[in-house]
C-alpha cells in the first residue's frame, strides 16, 4: 500500500461538522494540525463536512470559524465545503464500479433487518454479507433501489502505522462492504473523505482515536483507487479529572464559552497542547516554542485529563507575562460576549475605560482570568452612595465612620492627588491615631469599593480622582 512521500511538503487539514459551538475536544485537534503545518513550514487547511443537511447550520460554521480566529488558528485557502463537492464523490464511487472494485447491492431493508435479528439471535457482530457482491446485477427486479458497496478484500489484513497508536491490525474478515454510495444518490462519509483528502493533497491526517477503525476502512478504498494514502496519527481522547469520557459537567464546552469565562488564547494553546503531548517538564510554553518542539511524535497513547485548575494557573500566568494595553484591548473586545457586557460597555462609555486601563498593572498579578479584571474593578462604576457587602457593611460601625471623618479634611485640597502622597497623607493620619496602617486602610477599602477586597486602595483613590473618592468617604462617614 503506497504511502506519503518522505519529501512531500506538509499538508494537514480540520475537518469538523457544523452541528454546534467548536468544542475543546475539535479545539486540540486543530491546534495539534496547525502546530504541525507551522512545525513542518506547510498547510493547515480546513474542510466543513457539511452533508448532514438536517443537523448542519450556518450559525455552527459560524461558531467554528469564530472559535478558531479566537484561538488564533489561521488556516490556508477558504474553507472547503464537503456538501458542494457530492458530484465529485460520486465521481469517485463510479470509478470504483467501473473497475470492479464496487458492486451494486440490491438488499432491502427488510433482508437487512432479517441479517441484524439472526446475528442478535447467534450474539455475533452484525455484518453484512451481499449476496450481490458475486451476482449479476441483471438478476436485479426491475427498477430496484440500490447502493454501491465497496468491494472490500476478504482475506489478509489492513494494517494501520500510525505515529501515536503504533501499527494496528485489522482482520479483513471482520470488514464488511461499506456503502459508498447510499441509494438516493448521496456520498457516504468514509468515501467523501477519502475523496476530499486526496483532491486536497492531504499529507499527514491528525485526528481522534475515535476515527482509528474509519482509517482502516478509508486505507481500503485509496487503495482500491490506487491513491496515496496519507500518515495516520490519531490523537487520545480528553477524560475529565475522575477518568470518565469528557463531558459538559467537567468543561467539555465551547472555545466561545472559555473566551466568555476570560481565557486567553495564548494560555488556551498553551494548556490544549499539553494534553496529550509534552516537551520534557515543561509546563509553561510560548507558542513560538511550540512551533519549534512539536511533532506529533510526541503525542502520548493514553487518554488526557482535563483540570481546569491548571488551566487557571496557567491563564494567570500568561496575563502576569501580557502587556498592559494587550490585556486592556482584549477586556475591550470581550464585552460584548458577556452576559452583563452592556452594563460595562456603558460605564466604559461614560469614562470608566481609562480608569480601569490604570488599575490593570496593579490587578494582573492577582487575576486568574480577564473576568477577574471585571469583577475588581466593579467599583469604578457603583453609583453612590455604594451597596455595601456583609463583610465591609461590618467593617463600616459607628467607630470607623467616625474616624473616616476625621481623616477627610487631610485629603482635601492635597495638590498631588497620586497614590504616593496619598499613601504618605494616611499613614501620618495613623501614626497621629495610634493605628497601624491596616486598621485605617481597610475602612477606607470598604467605604471606597464597597468591599474587603480590591486593587492597592492608594491606586483605587488615585484612579478615582479627588472629587470622587471625597464624595465616596463623604458618604460612608455618616
Amino acid at each position: 500500500m503506497p504511502t506519503a512521500k518522505p519529501n512531500q511538503p506538509v499538508v494537514v487539514r480540520f475537518a469538523p461538522s457544523p452541528t454546534g459551538y467548536l468544542h475543546i475536544g475539535g479545539a486540540r485537534t486543530a491546534l495539534f494540525n496547525w502546530l504541525y503545518a507551522k512545525s513542518n513550514g506547510g498547510k493547515f487547511l480546513l474542510r466543513i463536512e457539511d452533508t448532514d443537511r438536517e443537523r448542519n447550520s450556518p450559525e455552527a460554521v459560524a461558531a467554528i470559524l469564530d472559535g478558531l480566529t479566537w484561538l488564533g488558528l489561521d488556516w490556508d485557502g477558504e474553507p472547503v465545503s464537503q456538501f458542494e463537492r457530492a458530484d465529485r464523490h460520486r465521481e469517485a464511487a463510479e470509478k470504483l464500479l467501473a473497475d470492479a472494485n464496487a458492486y451494486r447491492c440490491y438488499l432491502t431493508q427488510e433482508e437487512l433487518a432479517a441479517m441484524r435479528e439472526k446475528a442478535e439471535a447467534e450474539k455475533t457482530p452484525f455484518k453484512v454479507d451481499s449476496p450481490w457482491r458475486d451476482r449479476d446485477p441483471g438478476e436485479a427486479p426491475a427498477d430496484a433501489p440500490f447502493a454501491i458497496r465497496l468491494k472490500s478484500p476478504k482475506h489478509g489484513d489492513t494494517v494501520i502505522r500510525d505515529h501515536v497508536q503504533g501499527d494496528v491490525t485489522f482482520a479483513n474478515k471482520d470488514l464488511d462492504d461499506l456503502i459508498i454510495l447510499r441509494s438516493d444518490g448521496s456520498p457516504t462519509y468514509n468515501l467523501a473523505v477519502v475523496v476530499d483528502d486526496h483532491d486536497m493533497a492531504i499529507t499527514h491526517v491528525i485526528r481522534g482515536v475515535d476515527h482509528l477503525t474509519n482509517a482502516a476502512r478509508q486505507s481500503q478504498i485509496y487503495s482500491l483507487l490506487g491513491w496515496t494514502v496519507p500518515e495516520w496519527a490519531h490523537v487520545p481522547l480528553i477524560h475529565g479529572p475522575d477518568g470518565a469520557k469528557l463531558s459538559k459537567r467537567h468543561g467539555a464546552l465551547g472555545a466561545e464559552a472559555y473566551r466568555e469565562m476570560g481565557y486567553l488564547p495564548v494560555a488556551m494553546r498553551n494548556y490544549l497542547v499539553r494534553l496529550g503531548w509534552s516537551h520534557g517538564d515543561d509546563e509553561i510554553i510560548s507558542t513560538e516554542q511550540l512551533i519549534e518542539w512539536f511533532d506529533i511524535d510526541a503525542i502520548n497513547k493514553a487518554p488526557a485529563r482535563f483540570d481546569i485548575q491548571k488551566l487557571d494557573a496557567l491563564n494567570g500566568h500568561w496575563i502576569r507575562a501580557s502587556g498592559d494595553d494587550e490585556l486592556f484591548d482584549r477586556l475591550v473586545h470581550l464585552l460584548p460576549h458577556l452576559a452583563h457586557g452592556d452594563e460595562v460597555s456603558k460605564a466604559f462609555a461614560a469614562g470608566a475605560g481609562p480608569r480601569l486601563r490604570a488599575l490593570i498593572p496593579a490587578m494582573k498579578e492577582r487575576s486568574k482570568t480577564l473576568l477577574d479584571f471585571i469583577d475588581a474593578a466593579k467599583f469604578l462604576w457603583a453609583k453612590r452612595p455604594l451597596a455595601h457587602d456583609e463583610k465591609a457593611a461590618k467593617l463600616l460601625d459607628t467607630e470607623t465612620r467616625a474616624m473616616i471623618a476625621r481623616l477627610i479634611p487631610d485629603f482635601e485640597h492635597l495638590p498631588d492627588w497620586t497614590a504616593q502622597p496619598l499613601e504618605a497623607k494616611v499613614r501620618e493620619f495613623a501614626e497621629k491615631e495610634g493605628l497601624k496602617l491596616g486598621k485605617v486602610a481597610q475602612p477606607l477599602r470598604a467605604a471606597l469599593t464597597g468591599t474587603t477586597v480590591s486593587p492597592p486602595i492608594f491606586d483605587v483613590m488615585q484612579v478615582l480622582g479627588e472629587k470622587e473618592t471625597l464624595g465616596r468617604l463623604k458618604d460612608a462617614s455618616h
